[in-house]
Order: structure tokens, then sequence, then C-alpha cells
């Protein structure tokens, strides 16, 4: 899974053999995948390639082995100075906020709150992905996206609460990017109002740091922390949080 997320390449058994300490033959990681893509874990895209997961393969790896994975604390740092330093100023956060997911997962992030506001970043990182390279798969991905605030906004009606919800591929409720998928949260903010979250990017995406993101996120933007900032005559010296 991790070849794959990392190189977008199919993978055959020399190539995860050579990358991995499995204490067996090629021959019998071969048996093996055969028989993980006739239980429809994995599949071939060519005669001649190695083979990647399908949606039932991506779907058993986020619920039984990718675990929990705690946001880095540069991270962490990074989006409470950003959000603090905005939320002080009265700043609305909806683009920022997108902005800093997207950049810090890669990928498509959404940002939208019950008051009609709804702001994407990253649409450029996300068509430049290898899985849409073909123009047919490419046209249809912008499509979709280009009335991405309507199906989110149906969306955000039917989640619940506190609930973080990961679609896979073909599972997933926006049609026309079943070759996506969406880690999306909703939340509710100081002053009580809806919102949600959503990262959008490839099946490949890197599920555990981009919930965590999205967790974390949330988490600010649901705090009621008070800010008190500390200026000195170079600029922001500290952020308090109190």
């Amino acid at each position: 899974m991790e070849l794959y997320t990392e190189t977008a390449l199919p993978v055959g058994s020399q190539v995860l053999l050579k990358h991995s300490d499995f204490p067996v033959s090629a021959a019998t990681l071969r048996s093996d995948m055969v028989t993980l893509e006739e239980e429809g874990f994995l599949y071939q895209p060519h005669v001649s390639a190695g083979r990647i997961p399908t949606d039932q393969g991506y779907r058993i790896y986020v619920e039984e082995m990718m675990g929990e994975e705690t946001l880095s604390r540069r991270d962490q740092e990074r989006l409470q100075k950003e959000l603090l330093m905005l939320r002080a100023k009265h700043v609305r956060l909806g683009r920022t906020t997108a902005k800093l997911l997207s950049v810090l997962s890669g990928n498509l992030a959404v940002s939208s709150t019950g008051a009609n506001d709804f702001y994407d970043f990253g649409m450029k990182e996300l068509i430049e992905k290898p899985e849409f390279r073909e123009i047919d798969e490419l046209c249809r991905l912008v499509e979709t996206l280009d009335t991405l605030d309507e199906k989110l906004d149906g969306l955000m009606v039917k989640l619940k609460d506190g609930e973080t919800h990961i679609y896979i591929g073909k599972e997933n409720p926006i049609a026309g990017i079943d070759n996506c998928s969406m880690i999306v949260a909703p939340y509710k903010n100081r002053e009580g109002e809806k919102g949600m979250l959503a990262i959008i990017g490839p099946k490949r995406m890197d599920y555990a740091k981009n919930k965590s993101l999205i967790e974390y996120m949330k988490k600010l933007l649901s705090s009621s922390l008070a800010v008190v900032i500390i200026v000195g005559t170079t600029g922001i010296i500290s952020i308090i949080k109190v």
C-alpha cells in the first residue's frame, strides 16, 4: 500500500520483495497476490503490470490496518498559529482553512459553513495527479468539481456531528468522482454554526495523515480558546492561548 501511495505505479512481487523484509520468495509473494486478486482486494491493470488495491482493498486497509496517526508537532503549531492570528483579527477563516489543508495534504481541500460560505483550494494539485492524465477522466472530474458546493450542501445535512467519514472510490456519495477518495467531517464553530471540512484526493492518498489533519483542524475551529498576541517592534513575538 505504501509503495503504491508514493509512486502511483502498480507494485509487482519483485519490487515488493526489494522494499520489504518478507522472509519469503518472489514466487510465494506472486502466489499471495494472485489470491488477494481472486478475493477482490487487488487488481492487475495490465497483463504485464504489477497490482494495485481495489476499493475493497483500501477499505480493509483503512478499517483494519491503518491505525491512528497523530499530526506532527510542526504541523499542529503551523495550524494553530495561522488560525489564531486570523481569529484575533476577526477574519473569516474559510479560505485559509481550505488552503492550509490543501498545502499540508497535497490534495483538494474544502471548507464550508451553514452560512453559505464555501471555499476550495488545491484543484491544480488534484488534477496534476497521475490518475487523471487521461483526458476523459480529467474532464469528468473537473465537471463534477465545478458544482462541488451544491453537492456538498446536500451531504452536509446527512452527516452526523462529531464523526469523520472516509469514502473510497465508488462509495463516494458525490457521483462523478469514483476515482477519488474523500475524507469529510462536520463540526460546529464556537458560535454554534455548522461547518464541514473535506479533503478529496486519489484513492492512494495518505489516509492516516489526512484524517489527522481534518480532525485537528476541526478541533481548532470548534475551540473556544481566547487569544493574546504579544507584539514587539519587529512584529508578532508570540501567541498565547488562554
